[in-house]
């Protein structure tokens, strides 16, 4: 048992030592650290933003959206309604010049 002590203090020598050029280059290693962490980060994001979808994620998106039915009698009514009243007409004019109001 007693072989086995020096050989353990010398272990924790050697250990000490290291932490201690550890401790020495700590902050160079975090920098570096964030430094590659961040390059990582980027470089992810830039091929992720030019990725090309596939053609059957495509299609599969355009034939889950709904393409929007007017049905031809309400067209119908709103041209008759526009005709028929002048308040109407000025109200669709007004409309279409400026759609956002």
């Amino acid at each position: 048992m007693s072989s086995k002590s020096p050989d353990l203090s010398v272990l924790i020598d050697k250990l000490s030592s290291q932490l201690n050029l550890l401790r020495r280059y700590s902050f160079v290693i975090f920098l570096v650290f964030v430094a590659a962490l961040y390059s990582f980060v980027l470089l992810r994001i830039n091929s992720l933003s030019s990725a090309q979808p596939s053609a059957a994620a495509v299609s599969s998106q355009v034939k889950a959206a709904a393409v929007p039915h007017i049905d031809q009698s309400v067209v119908n009514q709103l041209q008759s309604l526009q005709d028929n009243s002048v308040s109407v007409q000025a109200l669709f004019n007004q409309a279409r010049s400026d759609p956002f109001q």
